[in-house]
C-alpha cells in the first residue's frame, strides 16, 4: 500500500461522507440537458473532489483529509 494515499479509515469516512452528503445534496442540484435522467450528486462531489485535487479521493494523501472533509461540506452549501 502507498503511504501517501488516504489510509482505510480515512477512505471510508470520506465516503460514508460522499454517500451521506449525496442524498442531501440530490434534490438539491439543478437539472442539466446533459443528464436527461436527472443528475447524479454522488458522481458529481465524486467528480468535483477530482477536479479540485487532481485525483481520486481514494489517492489524496492523509494530510489533505480535512480539506476534502470540508470541500464536501462546501458543495453542499453551494450545489451548483
Amino acid at each position: 500500500m502507498d503511504y501517501y494515499n488516504l489510509n482505510e479509515e480515512n477512505r471510508k469516512i470520506i465516503w460514508s461522507k460522499i454517500q451521506n452528503t449525496g442524498d442531501l445534496l440530490q434534490p438539491l442540484l439543478s437539472p442539466s440537458t446533459f443528464h436527461p435522467k436527472g443528475r447524479n450528486a454522488y458522481a458529481h462531489i465524486s467528480l468535483s473532489i477530482k477536479q479540485k485535487f487532481k485525483q481520486s479521493y481514494k489517492d489524496i494523501p492523509d494530510e489533505k483529509f480535512e480539506e476534502v472533509i470540508r470541500h464536501i461540506d462546501y458543495l453542499l452549501n453551494n450545489p451548483d
